[in-house]
């Protein structure tokens, strides 16, 4: 009974401190996004919040509500061309024995392996001949082509644990193969398909390096925007800070409002 007592306290100890760690970083970005100037470069927590850095970025000379509006479209934009893309090739590699499809499938999961600074040059090359440098069709692209593969493995997974017995029941009833992928399989896989469009937004939603090397002003995301903060006079970390935060906010909003699909897309492709 003690020896319990005592385990069950080491976790909770344990747990504490993880969530510390966690989320130390993340509180204290909120709080220097509060502070004066003076006040940023100070480890006190005995100063006035106010709200003027979060007013300050989206005014002149920073005008993050551009970049913010850059980083909403290059995202929605990715997620609605990824996913159903990768829903139907998924669902594919799933249930059609096709010739060479665990190679084509190796194929496409190996391209997750390449780092993306070996990429990033010809694609730079790419857009530049087209045309298409510092526009935000070309982080479109370039996300899905990132997003693409990495949506087609998760959904998959949950394809892989959808019965077989369900589709050949509707099929025998005289329903095509596109009904009933949309009336038996999808509503199944819902939970794994919003799973994997979340991670796209994700994904695309912090990606720096692909937008900083083929962007410039125009089609400038936040992540990009935050090195503006650079100035002479150094950083400037409660500016930085109140960007942070506008980053991190819209992914905390999005993960409360479907945690259930996120916890049981988790867990569906798992059990069969």
């Amino acid at each position: 009974m003690k020896r319990s007592v005592l385990s069950r306290t080491a976790e909770t100890i344990i747990l504490l401190m993880v969530c510390v760690i966690v989320l130390f970083p993340i509180i204290w970005m909120f709080l220097t996004s509060l502070k004066s100037p003076k006040d940023a470069y100070s480890i006190s927590l005995d100063f006035a919040p106010s709200l003027q850095n979060f007013v300050t970025i989206f005014s002149h000379p920073w005008n993050l509500g551009h970049a913010l509006w850059n980083s909403t479209l290059v995202a929605g934009a990715t997620v609605v061309i990824a996913i159903p893309a990768a829903t139907l090739a998924a669902y594919s590699f799933s249930r059609f024995q096709m010739k060479g499809r665990k190679s084509l499938f190796f194929i496409v999961l190996s391209t997750q392996f390449v780092p993306a600074v070996v990429i990033v040059l010809p694609f730079f090359l790419m857009f530049r001949n087209l045309g298409l440098l510092d526009t935000r069709l070309a982080l479109v692209i370039v996300n899905v082509a990132i997003t693409t593969p990495f949506v087609i493995w998760m959904i998959k997974g949950f394809f892989d644990a959808i019965p077989l017995d369900s589709e050949e029941a509707a099929m025998m009833d005289g329903a095509s193969r596109l009904r009933v992928i949309l009336d038996v399989v999808l509503p199944m896989a819902r939970p794994g398909i919003i799973t994997a469009a979340i991670f796209s937004f994700i994904l695309t939603w912090n990606e720096f390096l692909f937008a900083l090397i083929l962007t410039r002003r125009y089609a400038t995301t936040l992540p990009v925007a935050l090195t503006n903060f650079r100035t002479e006079r150094g950083d400037l970390w409660e500016l930085m800070s109140a960007a942070g935060v506008l980053i991190t906010v819209p992914i905390f909003l999005l993960a409360m409002v479907i945690q259930k699909h996120f916890t049981r897309g988790m867990t569906a492709g798992a059990v069969k």
